[in-house]
């Protein structure tokens, strides 16, 4: 593999490498990384691919594929040298953020009669120095193309990040199943992966509700990159993981986790957190649960027959949590009094 050029994006605030490798290369230390998500190996190769797998026994240099890595330090790193030792060094640790199809592509072709395992692959790499970023690059790279949907591109990572947490020893109060896992599995006391991803969908548009069945996919889809684009994400200072952090530190007390459980507490803690990190951070796990038991005791006060109780859970969660300086210590009579007020309409 020859890395020979590296350039900062300053959106992403990331570092991006260009490089070519050949084919047999690729398909010894890239195509591995397509199984790093589980969710990748469902996806069927397309028709049109065929004609790919054709053209590349042909002769074609087949367009480039994409991968990526998230490190602190590698992000901000401009020598070439020092870039090209990290890849070649971590690159079981990266992930094929654009390209998957092709490089499943590529291993077909080349079980094919005259295929040239020499022939040159480009690539670019994106070191990233959050999962936040990293995301925000993968939406925009597959944006339009099927049948990859936003949801499904944050489910992935989602998994991931989960995973990388739980290795470095981030994640020790909360136990997050996969949906298979639950079926082997009592998901009593634990967290569903599809509430958190549902969480970190909320946390990279930058609102609450990103589900409609009255929209079909693909117009939600293209409504939600939208919104990914405009939510100010690569300005952000707070991540998800710092989210992730203390939803771990809190559900220390089960009352607090046994309220994060909730899916719609969840989204609207993970976008209130990003407002009141340092608050949040401050307070001790009882004196969150103290907190929460406030805001449900004021919940009931909704009627629940003249509201969708989801939605108005996810939003006056958001509200409490965005300004938990000013609300963490409120009665129970003045948090009623702020939720009629915000349900006034």
């Amino acid at each position: 593999m020859e890395l020979f050029d590296v350039k900062r994006d300053d959106v992403i605030k990331s570092a991006v490498v260009s490089g070519r490798t050949t084919y047999a290369d690729a398909l010894q230390r890239f195509f591995p990384l397509i199984d790093r998500f589980e969710e990748q190996r469902k996806i069927q190769r397309p028709k049109f691919y065929d004609r790919l797998k054709k053209d590349i026994v042909g002769g074609c240099i087949m367009p480039p594929i994409t991968l990526a890595f998230v490190n602190v330090e590698m992000s901000a790193e401009t020598n070439i040298h020092t870039i090209s030792d990290f890849i070649q060094n971590e690159i079981g640790q990266g992930y094929v953020l654009d390209g998957m199809q092709r490089l499943n592509t590529l291993d077909a072709a080349s079980k094919e009669e005259g295929f040239d395992p020499t022939r040159p692959i480009f690539l670019n790499v994106i070191i990233a120095e959050k999962y936040d970023l990293l995301l925000y690059r993968m939406i925009t790279l597959n944006n339009g193309q099927k049948p990859m949907t936003v949801r499904h591109q944050v489910e992935m990572l989602t998994g991931n990040l989960i995973t990388k947490m739980i290795g470095d020893g981030a994640l020790s109060n909360i136990v997050i199943l996969k949906e298979k896992e639950t079926e082997q599995n009592s998901p009593k006391g634990s967290f569903r992966m599809g509430d958190v991803a549902s969480a970190y969908l909320a946390f990279l548009t930058g609102g609450p509700n990103n589900q409609n069945s009255r929209f079909i996919e693909e117009k939600l889809d293209e409504i939600l990159v939208g919104k990914v684009m405009e939510s100010g994400l690569t300005s952000e200072q707070t991540s998800f993981t710092d989210v992730l952090v203390q939803v771990d530190r809190v559900s220390v007390e089960p009352d607090a986790k046994d309220w994060l459980r909730n899916e719609n507490n969840l989204i609207g803690f993970t976008l209130g957190a990003k407002k009141s990190i340092a608050e949040l951070s401050e307070l001790t796990p009882q004196h969150f649960k103290n907190c929460i038991l406030a805001f449900e005791a004021a919940f009931q006060a909704i009627n629940p027959s003249k509201v969708n109780v989801g939605k108005y859970r996810r939003e006056l969660s958001l509200h409490f949590i965005a300004n938990l300086g000013e609300l963490k210590d409120a009665p129970e009579d003045h948090l009623t009094e702020v939720f009629f007020e915000l349900t006034a309409n």
